[in-house]
């Protein structure tokens, strides 16, 4: 088993695994693990970006942030859930199951923020015990993959664009759910810069609303000419 799944506390890792679907499902089983899932976002926010910035000293603000973006994707964190076995470990609903949820790359990919999330409150909030095991997972990305897709993040480009052409500014997502099932829902947000909506844009999750919100406001500039 992979060390981050050791856990002294083990109904903090059960939170961990535990999907909104299945919980929504037994409704005595208490909390899900979304407040999880943000920690842990956090978390490997900054391991990533401290890593990528010690890996690469040559590289600007700009490279390393596409880097970023890349490294904790939906689809890198997937792989990395399956890596250290998350994926049959899930506590999801009937309905998330017979949807594929065990394979489902949003999902593994919320999980593995989750467990991380508590990995770290697990070890004292110790964020040098969380790094030790996540390192070694963004050592075994091959570095064409991370370059291939930190040249296509929408978000980056968009923003790349703002601050060369408009504000040192970084652009702002609002992101809401507006419907779907508790396995599947759905997100709409909008991309602003100074108050201006600039994009708007669906997915299944706030990431892809995100990422479809700068797709649109993309589009949009290169309509106008000014891509």
């Amino acid at each position: 088993m992979h060390k981050i799944l050791t856990f002294r506390d083990q109904k903090l890792l059960r939170r961990a695994l535990t999907h909104r679907s299945y919980v929504h499902e037994n409704p005595g089983e208490g909390e899900h693990n979304e407040r999880l899932e943000f920690l842990g976002d956090a978390v490997l926010n900054f391991l990533s970006g401290e890593y990528l910035y010690r890996c690469h000293p040559e590289k600007a603000e700009d490279e390393l942030t596409r880097r970023r973006s890349a490294l904790v994707d939906e689809k890198q964190l997937a792989k990395f859930a399956l890596e250290v076995g998350l994926d049959f470990r899930m506590r999801l609903g009937k309905g998330a199951i017979r949807d594929g949820g065990f394979q489902n790359p949003n999902l593994l990919s919320c999980t593995f923020e989750a467990v991380v999330g508590a990995y770290y409150l697990d070890n004292d909030s110790n964020i040098e015990t969380v790094r030790a095991v996540v390192e070694p997972l963004f050592d075994a990305v091959p570095e064409q993959i991370v370059v291939s897709r930190s040249n296509v993040d929408s978000k980056n480009r968009f923003q790349e664009w703002v601050q060369r052409n408009l504000t040192p500014t970084l652009p702002k997502y609002m992101t809401i759910q507006i419907g779907g099932l508790s396995h599947a829902p759905e997100f709409v947000a909008k991309v602003l810069v100074d108050e201006k909506e600039y994009g708007e844009g669906n997915g299944r999750n706030k990431k892809d609303a995100e990422k479809a919100a700068a797709e649109d406001a993309l589009s949009k500039l290169k309509k106008q000419g000014f891509l």
